[in-house]
């Protein structure tokens, strides 16, 4: 890789997902051994130039030599260039520019719900403004592709079929019926916990990607897809309990998250 040096991004430390790039863009090469800091560590200096106010959004890319600062992906299309500058050429693009901008920003603004990790105590956080139009796309996206994965694997398992219609109300629902037990807490609030659900609701679906798969190529038996399926769900149960203790709820939003999915089956069933 060429390195790209006197480059130091600042990272949000509490993101999983931004410790992993930034870790892999120093690891590769592709920038020096100070190229990335964290956030929190931004000193009297570089806040005289960089906009801290846009970093905790848009990952910001110092210049060491000549104290200048750009953002977003911009930073990163100038750290993948550098490397691989056929990146560079077609990520600055004018509609393709746009397309990843917008794209960024999708990931950026919910990144608190894709890959939750804990909050530390340092007095500088790295927190993403909160964006409603972004959390609802998110939570959008997520139901529509669980909607598609489930109304695909249900022809696998030994309920009635549905249509799409019926998976997107379902995942829909959930939202609903945790909706109740939140309904106290401040707006923020329930849409990070509901952000979250849809996360591992999507986490779920990827998981059932393989054996759909399989299914597609060869006949797998019936109570292997059932047992996948009950694999996957206990695993979504896990998942969604660790980031209840995350965001600091009520342990009961994990029972009730159980409770709506076998009241939903008993419905499916008998209908």
């Amino acid at each position: 890789m060429k390195t790209l040096s006197n480059q130091t991004l600042l990272y949000d430390e509490d993101c999983p997902l931004c410790q992993a790039y930034t870790g892999a863009f120093v690891k590769s090469g592709m920038l020096d051994n100070d190229g990335r800091k964290p956030y929190s560590e931004l000193n009297a200096n570089e806040l005289t130039f960089v906009n801290a106010d846009k970093a905790v959004n848009e990952i910001a890319l110092i210049d060491r030599e000549n104290n200048t600062v750009i953002y977003g992906i911009d930073s990163l299309i100038k750290v993948i260039g550098n490397s691989f500058p056929v990146v560079s050429t077609i990520g600055n693009i004018k509609p393709i520019k746009f397309v990843l901008k917008k794209l960024y920003s999708f990931i950026s603004y919910n990144r608190k719900v894709i890959i939750p990790g804990k909050n530390s105590n340092n007095v500088i956080q790295c927190t993403p403004a909160f964006n409603y139009r972004y959390r609802i796309a998110f939570m959008l996206f997520a139901t529509i592709v669980t909607a598609i994965t489930l109304l695909n694997y249900a022809t696998l398992l030994p309920i009635p079929k549905g249509g799409f219609g019926r998976e997107a109300a379902l995942a829909v629902g959930q939202l609903a019926f945790q909706f109740i037990f939140l309904y106290k807490l401040d707006n923020k609030t329930v849409l990070n916990y509901l952000g979250n659900v849809m996360t591992v609701s999507l986490g779920g679906s990827l998981l059932l990607l393989p054996m759909l798969l399989t299914n597609s190529f060869t006949t797998v038996p019936e109570i292997l897809n059932i047992i996948w399926f009950g694999i996957t769900v206990t695993l979504m149960f896990a998942e969604h309990f660790r980031r209840v203790k995350i965001l600091e709820l009520p342990p009961y939003l994990c029972f009730t998250w159980v409770a709506y999915r076998l009241i939903a089956l008993a419905i499916i069933l008998n209908i």
